[in-house]
């Protein structure tokens, strides 16, 4: 099978939560991986300008109006968001280390993941014969 082929059925398989989670994984992996190298020059920089992108693409998804997330979750995204570019620009001119930014997308791959969780829980309940009312089904 292509590659192509299988990233479309991966896609097709996933919900929301974990393309996010995914995308998370890959952009912290390659933060992770410049700061294991100790790269400063175009890897260290492509790293960057992934996870500053991912997080203005998300802030800019929670700033439109059709956005269905909670007022407060949008914000503290936005937030958030503008953080990682401030830091960005501190760790790509050397006054600060990567670290912090891979803090800040492990602790949303934690929240994704329980997300997820919680999501397959509640699913698995809501399917279990526990679930049957009472008396049973009836044969008509």
């Amino acid at each position: 099978m292509s590659l192509n082929a299988y990233t479309k059925a991966q896609a097709s398989a996933e919900n929301s939560s974990e393309t996010e989670y995914r995308l998370f994984a890959q952009v912290t992996r390659a933060l992770m991986d410049a700061q294991e190298t100790g790269a400063t020059g175009t890897e260290l920089m492509n790293a960057l300008d992934w996870n500053r992108r991912m997080w203005s693409t998300l802030s800019t998804d929670c700033a439109a109006p059709g956005n269905q997330l909670p007022k407060e979750t949008r914000a503290a995204i936005i937030s958030l968001s503008i953080w990682v570019s401030k830091h960005t620009s501190l760790v790509a001119r050397r006054k600060e280390t990567v670290g912090p930014l891979i803090d800040i997308n492990r602790s949303i791959m934690e929240g994704l993941a329980l997300q997820a969780k919680n999501k397959a829980t509640s699913a698995q309940e809501s399917n279990s014969p526990t679930n049957v009312p009472a008396g049973g089904l009836t044969v008509g």
